[in-house]
């Protein structure tokens, strides 16, 4: 058995820039045959007690986790109670997340590396000057010694930058995950996470998310789910 899952998702409760509402998150996510959604808002975690109230009401998986804009790009975390101060430096959240069992995933890593449009920019590179985009470079690059995994097929970035983290976590040695980063209901499930075995709990997710069980996938909106690759 294996599980469909999109690792990575905003909604009006904690995302002021999202429009997908928790109660639209959920129909669509049964129309379009997720099996789990991450909720992963931007600096912020759900109330516990309300997370819990919501996930009761509905036959499908809500894992809760948290965007966090660090000094080395955005990260998602999981496994944590709250927002802790302090966890913007990339190193302090490394220690809670260990600490507590959690997992981290490097989110949409090399955004605007290729894709110049206006308005796009490096996400995980302190100033531009430090962007590459060679191969053996950018795994050198020290965010991936402090996650567990790396988004390799982000929802709302270009394929090209996709397929390049994809050879990135390759060259680093890391699973590669997949979420739709979906601000609406029309996002959500562009890009999912297979992960090999059945996913019944959080505890479960966080640690399947360490064994590598796993790969990232596009497809689902369509009925046709495949893995993503750098060749894509």
């Amino acid at each position: 058995m294996s599980t469909v899952i999109d690792l990575h998702v905003h909604t009006t409760h904690g995302s002021s820039d999202s429009s997908l509402t928790p109660e639209a998150m959920i129909i669509e996510a049964k129309r379009i045959g997720l099996e789990a959604i991450c909720i992963t808002e931007h600096n912020t975690l759900w109330d516990k007690v309300k997370f819990r109230e919501f996930a009761y009401k509905h036959d499908i998986l809500l894992i809760r986790g948290v965007e966090v804009d660090t000094d080395m790009g955005h990260v998602l975390a999981f496994g944590l109670d709250e927002y802790i101060s302090g966890i913007s430096k990339i190193q302090e959240l490394r220690r809670i997340i260990l600490e507590i069992g959690g997992a981290m995933i490097t989110a949409h890593p090399f955004r605007g590396l290729l894709d110049k449009r206006p308005n796009s920019w490096p996400l995980l590179y302190e100033s531009s000057q430090n962007v590459t985009n060679d191969i053996d470079q950018a795994a050198g690059h020290p965010i991936f010694g402090f996650v567990d995994a790396v988004e390799v097929a982000n929802g709302s970035t270009v394929d090209a930058e996709n397929r390049f983290a994809f050879r990135v976590s390759e060259k680093v040695r890391l699973g590669g995950t997949g979420g739709s980063d979906a601000h609406s209901s029309h996002g959500l499930g562009r890009c999912t996470t297979i992960f090999q075995k059945t996913i019944r709990s959080e505890k479960e997710f966080v640690e399947a998310l360490k064994t590598g069980n796993f790969y990232a996938s596009y497809g689902l909106r369509v009925g046709k789910v495949r893995p993503f690759k750098s060749s894509i």
